[in-house]
């Protein structure tokens, strides 16, 4: 890990959101989607990723059969490190896990497997990370 990279991570923090969080393919787009984390619409489909509990409210098409662990980082200069989602990709990558990127305007969330959330939080401490404390 480069010196920059190192200087970022130390700066920023993470939290592991509450909650079980799947991937969902819906037919229409959500009436109500303020009480879903992420709603996406492209040329191809829409998804909507969102608690567990918030499925029936939804005109799913496909479910990702995993549930995941939403875990918020939150980048102290967001948009100019370059590097800084490679770097986490790759040291949880190498402990065996995948991720999914979520990055918003202002910070990134990674999704992992629920089952391996305190792995992963393992991962994000020994790149230096500092975990928020709610």
């Amino acid at each position: 890990m480069n010196e920059e990279i190192q200087k970022v991570i130390k700066a920023s923090n993470f939290e592991i959101v509450q909650g079980t969080y799947v991937y969902t393919k819906v037919s229409e787009m959500p009436t109500s989607a303020e009480k879903h984390f992420m709603v996406s619409r492209d040329g191809d489909e829409i998804t909507v990723v969102t608690k567990r509990e918030n499925i029936g409210s939804l005109k799913m098409l496909e479910r990702n059969k995993d549930d995941y662990a939403l875990i918020a980082l939150n980048v102290s200069i967001p948009f100019y490190s370059v590097g800084f989602l490679a770097t986490i990709s790759g040291a949880i990558a190498k402990e065996g896990m995948n991720i999914l990127i979520i990055s918003t305007y202002s910070k990134d969330y990674i999704m992992v497997k629920k089952d391996y959330a305190d792995k992963a939080k393992g991962v994000l401490l020994g790149l230096g990370f500092a975990e928020k404390k709610g």
